[in-house]
């Protein structure tokens, strides 16, 4: 292996299978130095592909998810505001305790019949056709209508959000990146701006403009637009693409499709089986070494950027036996697709809830499910794994 590994030289193959480097690269060692593509802003960053060193560097202290602990800032966070991915304790631990107050599990549960009636409209607009895009169709509308209603944002403004979301999630160019990120902080300060005047109205956005803690802490202004960001692009895009993930799964793998069918008990399997085989997040966003330290005798230097492969990690045969199978019976518990330690994803069983009804619904109401062609284009960049688009036939 060279010393650094350019992922753009890789070149479209990587972009639509990267499975084989990460398990070329797990041969020679867990660690890796590498240059991220253009699309991600060409980077060296260490990339660790190795499980048990994924799981131990993603409740690793030393790997700070604030950049400031070294002296780095970046733009879009100025602009977006502080948030759970760039905060460490006390102030991650701080948010997250303030955000949970309105974001419980108890919200997530009410929000199942509501979630069944979108699907069951969805479909109902879908299935008259015979085929459809599965993404436009059922896969984006779902989740990107949850999480809107949950956090109040009028309906009028989705398509919009939409592309500036996958924008910053998967960059066709740092410039439309770096544009998207300026026109979603414009978009979010006048949303928050318009929920103050308007008083309270009943949804999670409002909930956390006046939440407050027992010692009467609450979000800033910042601190808002930056939670309100998260939970809009972390709320739907990676579920988008585990709906989209997991039915390309199932119709690329007919007899565990048979066996879902056959007994439906399955589904919790084949949803968890769908995370580790081929998760919404290939990589982990930035960690950096707040100081010097070692990640299975590899030398990480104080400031270093850190890249926890999570899409790799869950490809290791030390961890899951012959892990390139799908297989929805597998034991999949300690899948990293929703991160590990105080990072583990907050939105994980609303995501969950919205893969189990979707898949549910659609096998059930489309018993001649089918591909109808391949693929569309993977999405660029290292950091959302998913498919533009998924024709399929029934």
């Amino acid at each position: 292996m060279t010393d650094v590994i350019d992922l753009e030289e890789c070149g479209e193959e990587f972009r639509r299978d990267p499975h084989p480097l990460y398990a070329r690269l797990r041969e020679h060692g867990p660690v890796h130095r590498v240059r991220l593509p253009a699309s991600d802003g060409h980077y060296d960053t260490w990339l660790v592909v190795g499980y048990d060193e994924a799981r131990a560097a993603l409740a690793d202290p030393r790997l700070a998810k604030d950049g400031s602990r070294i002296g780095v800032t970046f733009l879009d966070e100025e602009m977006i505001g502080r948030h759970l991915l760039v905060t460490d304790p006390p102030q991650h631990t701080r948010l997250r305790g303030l955000i949970t107050r309105a974001f419980t599990m108890r919200r997530v549960e009410e929000l199942r019949p509501r979630i069944e009636r979108i699907t069951d409209d969805l479909l109902d607009v879908m299935m008259p056709h015979g085929s459809a895009d599965l993404v436009e169709s059922l896969a984006y509308p779902l989740p990107i209508t949850v999480i809107c209603e949950l956090l109040g944002v009028p309906e009028l403004d989705r398509t919009e959000f939409r592309k500036l979301s996958t924008e910053v999630v998967a960059p066709t160019s740092a410039e439309s990146g770096y544009d998207a990120f300026v026109r979603l902080a414009e978009y979010l300060t006048e949303l928050i701006r318009d929920k103050r005047r308007a008083g309270h109205s009943g949804d999670l956005l409002s909930d956390l403009i006046r939440t407050t803690a027992e010692d009467g802490d609450r979000l800033s202004p910042g601190e808002l637009r930056g939670m309100a960001f998260l939970l809009l692009i972390a709320g739907h895009e990676t579920t988008v693409n585990l709906i989209t993930n997991a039915v390309h799964a199932l119709l690329t793998h007919p007899e565990q499709l048979a066996a879902l069918r056959a007994d439906m008990t399955l589904l919790d399997g084949a949803v968890e089986e769908a995370l580790r085989y081929e998760g919404p997040v290939e990589n982990a966003t930035f960690r950096f070494a707040a100081e010097p330290l070692e990640i299975a005798g590899t030398s990480i230097a104080s400031g270093d950027a850190v890249m926890i492969g999570l899409t790799a990690a869950d490809r290791d045969a030390g961890r899951f036996p012959d892990p390139d199978r799908f297989d929805i019976r597998r034991d999949t518990r300690g899948h990293l697709a929703f991160g590990h330690g105080i990072h583990y994803c907050l939105g994980a069983p609303l995501a969950r809830l919205e893969a189990r009804t979707a898949l549910r619904a659609l096998l059930d109401r489309a018993p001649a499910l089918t591909l109808d062609g391949p693929p569309g284009e993977w999405l660029p960049g290292t950091l959302i794994r998913g498919v533009r688009s998924l024709r399929v036939r029934w």
